[in-house]
């Protein structure tokens, strides 16, 4: 009789445990987080050196690839590095075929892929000869001021870039005007502070190849000092061909 009673409850137990069943039954996993992607020591890599690709993932992560652009397959494979959620893949010698957007994504123990970090461009530099770079009204210039810096090159047409040394900023960017056969590209900072101080290059890259650029330009050293005058409005014409036509000092 004992047996026939716990039957019917025995039973009620195991309909509740199938119809609630495990909470995440029904429920897609959650994808593996997103990697990030970096290089070291910079992006910008002067030919024939080294340059590493960093990738983080996940501690979950069995295996790292890495892709390149137009490339269907991973270009390269590694494991994780010493059990990390990371690792690193070395290109010993770069060139302007190694230059170019890169990603990387991992592989899980349960199967599933992360998807791909956000696209790292890797530049390869000094494919070109140097432009020449100058500072307008000068290389020391009054807080508040405008410099317009001028970097000049003789392959036409394509981009130019101007970085500061050190700084935090990314590469500001502009297409190559041609005057009088030569590309020039003018780039306008400011109204200054000191903050602007510092020493600056400019690159250049031809329009179908814009992860290869040229060797630097010449260093210019802007230095900031004193109070200038308010913010101004100063307009530049591009059919200025001349530095001496850009607005100057005494207009504002």
């Amino acid at each position: 009789m004992e047996g026939r009673g716990r039957t019917p409850i025995l039973t009620a137990f195991l309909y509740l445990g199938l119809c609630q069943g495990p909470r995440n039954w029904g429920q897609a996993e959650a994808p593996p987080p997103k990697p990030s992607i970096w290089a070291d020591p910079t992006p910008r890599v002067t030919k024939g050196s080294t340059v590493t690709i960093w990738c983080q993932g996940s501690l979950q992560a069995e295996v790292y690839h890495l892709y390149k652009e137009r490339v269907s397959k991973p270009v390269d494979t590694e494991d994780p590095q010493d059990s990390s959620d990371q690792t690193s893949f070395s290109i010993e010698s770069m060139s302007s075929h190694t230059a170019g957007l890169y990603q990387c994504a991992y592989s899980t123990s349960r199967n599933s892929w992360s998807e791909r970090s956000d696209p790292l461009p890797l530049v390869v530099t000094g494919a070109y000869g140097a432009p020449s770079l100058s500072a307008h009204p000068g290389s020391v210039v009054a807080s508040g001021w405008k410099v317009f810096f001028f970097c000049s090159s003789e392959n036409t047409p394509g981009t130019f870039h101007l970085l500061k040394e050190g700084g935090a900023d990314l590469p500001r960017h502009v297409e190559s005007k041609t005057y009088h056969g030569r590309g020039q590209g003018v780039f306008l900072v400011g109204p200054v502070n000191t903050s602007h101080g510092g020493t600056y290059r400019c690159y250049y890259n031809p329009s179908s190849y814009p992860f290869v650029w040229s060797h630097p330009s010449n260093p210019l050293h802007l230095e900031v000092t004193g109070e200038g005058p308010p913010d101004a409005s100063v307009s530049w014409d591009p059919k200025m061909t001349d530095v001496s036509r850009v607005p100057s000092k005494d207009m504002w």
